[in-house]
C-alpha cells in the first residue's frame, strides 16, 4: 500500500505537475516500476509471477532473456510463502501468552461483542459483562450460570469470549457496575441523578449521571427513556 498510494496520486496531478510533467506520458514507466518491485510474500515480482520472467527495460541492450520453466517459478513463490508464513507465525507466538485454564466454578468475563445488549448508547454498553461462574466445560467451549436477564442467551461461549476473574491484595479488582435490568422486555440502566436539561425539537433531553458509572459515561437522553419520572421531578424542584 506504501507503494501504490504515490502511484494513484498521480494518476490526479495538481496544475503545477501538468505544467512540468505530462503524466500521461509517463504512466507506463510507472507501471513497469511496480510491477519490477518483488513482493515479500513470494519473493518475486509482478512480471516475474505471471511471465516467468523479468523484462528488461531497455530491450535493445538485453537482447537475450533466459526464461525459466514455469514449474521452478511457481515452486520457488511456494517456498517463499511457506517461509514468510512461518516467520509471520514465529513472530506472533512470540507475542502469545498460554490460554487460561477454567474449571467448574471459576468466575469469569464474558464480552458483549456479539451479545445484542439494548442499552441507551452503545458508549455507556460495557465491552465485557459478569462476572458469571462456569458450570461446565465443553472442549473449547464453557458453560456460563447467567442471570435472568440474559434468559435469552444461549449460555455456552467460546473461550476466546471470555477471560478470567483475578483477584489481588495490591490491585483488588474495580468496581463492577451494576447489570442491567429487565423491564417489559427491555434491559434498562439505574439512573444515580439528573444534571442537566436542554431543549431538542419538541421535547427535552436530560444529562443522565448513570448509577455505577463514572463522569466519562454520562450522556443525554430524551425524556420519553427515562422511565422514573420522579427523577425529572426531582430536578425541576431544585
Amino acid at each position: 500500500d506504501s507503494t501504490l498510494r504515490p502511484m494513484v496520486k498521480l494518476r490526479e496531478p495538481t496544475k503545477i505537475w501538468r505544467e512540468r510533467w505530462d503524466v500521461c506520458q509517463q504512466l507506463s514507466m510507472v507501471e513497469y516500476a511496480h510491477n519490477s518491485l518483488p513482493v515479500s510474500s513470494t519473493g518475486l515480482s509482478p512480471f516475474e509471477c505471471s511471465l516467468g520472467y523479468q523484462p528488461p527495460i531497455f530491450p535493445s541492450l538485453e537482447p537475450e532473456v533466459a526464461v525459466p520453466s514455469a514449474h521452478a517459478f511457481v515452486q520457488r513463490a511456494r517456498e517463499t510463502l511457506l517461509q514468510v508464513g512461518a516467520r509471520t507465525k514465529a513472530k506472533a507466538d512470540r507475542h502469545r501468552s498460554r490460554p487460561p485454564v477454567y474449571v467448574v466454578g471459576s468466575k469469569v468475563w464474558l464480552s458483549t461483542k456479539n451479545i445484542p445488549l439494548r442499552s441507551v448508547s452503545n458508549k455507556l454498553a460495557p465491552k465485557f459483562i459478569g462476572p458469571f461462574p462456569v458450570t461446565k466445560i465443553i472442549s473449547q467451549a464453557v458453560r456460563l450460570k447467567l442471570p435472568p436477564v440474559y434468559r435469552r442467551i444461549h449460555p455456552v461461549f467460546h473461550v476466546s469470549k471470555i477471560k478470567p476473574v483475578f483477584f489481588a491484595r495490591i490491585n483488588p479488582p474495580a468496581p463492577v457496575p451494576p447489570s442491567p435490568r429487565l423491564v417489559d422486555g427491555e434491559t434498562t440502566y439505574s439512573v444515580n441523578r439528573i444534571l442537566d436539561s436542554r431543549r431538542r425539537g419538541r421535547g427535552y433531553q436530560y444529562l443522565v449521571d448513570w448509577e455505577g458509572y463514572g463522569p466519562e459515561e454520562r450522556s443525554w437522553v430524551p425524556a420519553r427513556d427515562i422511565l422514573d419520572h420522579s427523577l425529572i421531578d426531582d430536578y425541576n424542584q431544585q
